[in-house]
């Protein structure tokens, strides 16, 4: 008899986000003890003795709760023992407050994760969100009106992160964890108000599907493969037309960055704003700081020209009109 279908569907998930990393690598799962990730490690540690890899788990204690190191412990010691995987380490950061609890957490976690990862010397990081994750990334996205590229949410694969789950409904993890005989933990902050995505989560989703039946978070799920799909594209041709827009050295990060107005002018509308957001964090502009608001002004340099004056931009960035050129630069332009 083989296996539970849900234990069946979250290794298939796992054989296949590792089908092209090579036998005698080292991949590690990030793993907070919450169902998902539990499922994914269960499913690394059956898959990769099998698939000829070395496997390995990390929790990162945030410090945000009473007995979080007790937990993340007790995660660590389920991923040496029962799980098989070696290492297994927790990670302690330190949580500071900029952007907002969970961006200052995500911040603190990832930033643990990658180095740990370097010192391991991992090929791959693998990655507990679900298609219910992705779904709420969309609606997220979606409500911040910032383009395809937010609307696209995680990607299956970005850098040495690998999501496996993106496919599967939280609801397949759940099922994994009860046939294996695991004990997930709830995390509190996953139903605490406070946070908008547990308000995406616990309220706005569950609304959709009353409303338009069920279905809405695969819809949302295939909705982002879509937009990531454009979202690739149109950054392929940015690129393309970025080297061919530019008047001077753009390989010189931070330095001033000119561009041909003539040719901004022939581009179309997604495409150009795209070539004048990479001018402008390639001139020092700080991306987290940098808002489509900035992008359009200095589009207007291109599209609305009136004798205009320069626009300012986060980081200390000027954007000016000279003389058919769009100059990019930290304040003053020479």
């Amino acid at each position: 008899m083989g296996p539970h279908p849900a234990v069946a569907d979250v290794r298939r998930a796992v054989r296949e986000a590792l089908a092209d990393v090579p036998q005698g690598a080292s991949v590690l799962v990030a793993c907070s003890g919450g169902a998902d990730s539990l499922a994914l490690a269960a499913a690394l540690g059956f898959v990769a003795p099998r698939a000829g890899l070395r496997a390995g788990l990390l929790t990162v204690d945030h410090q945000l709760q009473p007995g979080s190191a007790e937990r993340a412990r007790t995660v660590a010691e389920v991923g040496s023992g029962e799980l098989g995987l070696d290492p297994a380490e927790v990670l302690t950061v330190e949580v500071g407050t900029a952007g907002g609890p969970e961006a200052a957490a995500r911040e603190a976690r990832y930033g643990a994760l990658a180095a740990a990862a370097d010192r391991l010397g991992a090929d791959a990081v693998l990655l507990g969100h679900t298609r219910d994750d992705q779904a709420e990334t969309v609606l997220l996205g979606l409500a911040r009106g910032s383009g395809p590229r937010s609307l696209s949410g995680m990607a299956a694969v970005s850098g040495r992160y690998r999501r496996p789950f993106l496919d599967l409904p939280r609801a397949t993890t759940v099922a994994a964890c009860a046939a294996l005989g695991l004990a997930p933990w709830d995390d509190p902050h996953n139903d605490d108000p406070r946070f908008t995505r547990v308000r995406v989560r616990r309220k706005v989703l569950p609304v959709l599907e009353a409303e338009l039946g069920p279905g809405v978070a695969d819809a949302l799920a295939r909705t982002a493969r879509l937009a990531r799909e454009d979202a690739d594209a149109l950054d392929i041709w940015a690129g393309s037309a970025y080297t061919d827009c530019a008047l001077s050295d753009i390989a010189a990060p931070g330095k001033p960055v000119e561009l041909s107005v003539a040719k901004l002018e022939k581009l179309p509308d997604a495409v150009r704003r795209r070539v004048l957001r990479r001018a402008a964090l390639a001139a020092g502009a700080p991306s987290g700081a940098l808002s489509a608001t900035h992008v359009l002004a200095v589009d207007r340099l291109v599209t609305r020209w009136r004798g205009q004056k320069a626009v300012d931009l986060p980081g200390g960035l000027t954007a000016v009109r000279r003389y058919g050129t769009l100059i990019l630069a930290i304040t003053p332009i020479p």
